[in-house]
């Protein structure tokens, strides 16, 4: 797995910041309000308030960790990118794997 952002837990969500070749972006996964089952827990955005994605909680398979699963998409992707916001070592890290 590939780390592509860091974040910092606050109180909307988190606040960090996205890298991959072709992106460096200032980014916020926000709480967001659920309208629905499968509605997403957060709205991930960018500045000047650009929704680039969403992401919903989760929890690993063996139940003693949570995790934020995430999709990234945008005009310039030549499809969306999944990845997932996880807590490694006190830091939160935004991880992708093409898998």
């Amino acid at each position: 797995m590939a780390t592509i952002g860091s974040f910092t837990k606050n109180d909307n969500g988190y606040a960090g910041e996205i890298r991959t070749l072709g992106l460096k972006v200032k980014a916020e996964l926000r709480t967001a309000t659920k309208d629905g089952e499968k509605a997403p827990d957060f709205r991930v955005l960018t500045t000047g308030n650009v929704e680039i994605g969403a992401g919903w909680r989760k929890a690993a398979k063996d139940g003693n960790r949570e995790y934020i699963s995430v999709k990234l998409d945008d005009p310039t992707f030549a499809a969306p990118i999944y990845a997932n916001l996880v807590e490694i070592d006190g830091k939160h890290q935004l991880l992708w794997s093409r898998q």
